[in-house]
């Protein structure tokens, strides 16, 4: 069977030559005669392979020494209340843009546990904009700043950092190791893992030490940072195998020339893509500002709708996979991450023009 293009916004496509790798070692993990879902995360074996993962994501994004970087589970999700219990007083003020789906959904769980001054709010428009930072109504006791720079849904992305004296916290789950960042410019970075770094089930969180420590006594200590650094991540039972499929996937960025190759090879998939969206006389249009349109999450709609059903029953008969938008948005969505090569496009591309042709 051949493999499918898979558009998915999450979980996301592979890389193949991960997934081969993992397959071969699925039965005799590091000659351990079993998996590496049937040892333990305390053997050193897999201890090694953990801290081999730690330091390969420093090395592809640069962390800073002062950083620790936390391999957790609970999904992003569980971050937009696990960030305002670490780093908000109870009571507190913090600042929020409301840019997007993700960004409303952190907004409503942070205001549980304090004040959400909300900067920005771009829901009215049906998010096809980042207002610039000059517009943006911060506060002048806000704990920290929470942004999500690329909102998968609407496809709306930026990628400029406002200058503000208080930690940025981002929830980077779509376009991490995507590109090149200044990790020192942030207070914590969060990232679900299904999308640019592994399987669902593990998190990325990279928090700055001098917010760690400020976790109020009264809640679950498995949100606190302190908690999960001091454990090496290990408080509990950590997704061993989405850690172990992620540090895989680590390895093989770094031999593809780490995320300054991968910002070139995404830059130009995007390009490629949305250059064939606006010069297709209408018959496929992308409704993001162009300056937010995302490098990651492609959305586009047909001029006729009653020719969405037929496009993807005839795309997915192509081998072109999951290009069905979300519900709340319609249309198409084409997720174009690291692991999506220029073929996978160039195969969209071809199929949409053949349809054009034959229905325009």
């Amino acid at each position: 069977m051949n493999r499918i293009h898979n558009f998915s916004a999450g979980p996301a496509a592979l890389p193949e030559a991960v997934l081969k790798e993992v397959q071969a070692e699925l039965l005799n993990w590091n000659n351990t005669g079993a998996s590496v879902m049937e040892v333990s995360h305390r053997g050193q074996p897999f201890l090694q392979t953990a801290a081999e993962a730690e330091q390969d994501l420093r090395d592809l994004l640069s962390i800073p020494d002062n950083y620790r970087v936390l391999f957790l589970q609970g999904g992003a999700t569980m971050q937009f209340a696990a960030v305002p219990l670490n780093l908000m007083p109870r009571g507190g003020t913090a600042d929020y843009a409301h840019t997007g789906h993700w960004s409303k959904k952190a907004i409503a769980d942070a205001r549980r546990f304090g004040t959400i001054n909300v900067v920005c709010d771009t829901s009215e428009e049906g998010y096809k904009h980042v207002p610039e930072v000059s517009d943006w109504a911060l506060s002048n006791d806000a704990a920290y700043l929470h942004i999500t720079p690329n909102e998968t849904i609407a496809g709306v992305e930026f990628d400029w950092l406002p200058d503000v004296d208080v930690p940025i916290c981002a929830d980077l789950s779509s376009t991490i190791l995507s590109r090149p960042i200044d990790v020192s410019k942030y207070g914590v970075i969060y990232a679900g893992a299904q999308k640019n770094i592994g399987p669902a089930g593990l998190t990325i969180v990279i928090v700055r030490d001098d917010l760690i420590g400020n976790y109020p006594d009264t809640e679950p200590r498995m949100l606190d940072y302190q908690v999960m650094a001091e454990s090496d991540s290990m408080n509990n039972t950590p997704p061993t195998f989405a850690w172990y499929l992620a540090g895989k996937v680590f390895k093989w960025l770094k031999k593809q020339g780490g995320v300054e190759a991968m910002a070139e090879l995404n830059s130009a998939k995007a390009a490629k893509l949305y250059s064939f969206i606006d010069h297709s006389d209408g018959f496929y249009t992308n409704p993001v500002a162009v300056p937010n349109r995302s490098w990651m999450n492609v959305p586009f709609i047909l001029a006729d709708a009653q020719l969405d059903a037929a496009f993807l029953s005839e795309s997915n008969a192509a081998g072109l996979h999951a290009l069905k938008g979300h519900r709340s948005v319609g249309g198409m969505r084409a997720s174009i991450y690291n692991a999506m090569g220029m073929d996978g496009v160039d195969a969209l591309l071809d199929f949409m023009q053949a349809f054009q042709t034959q229905h325009g």
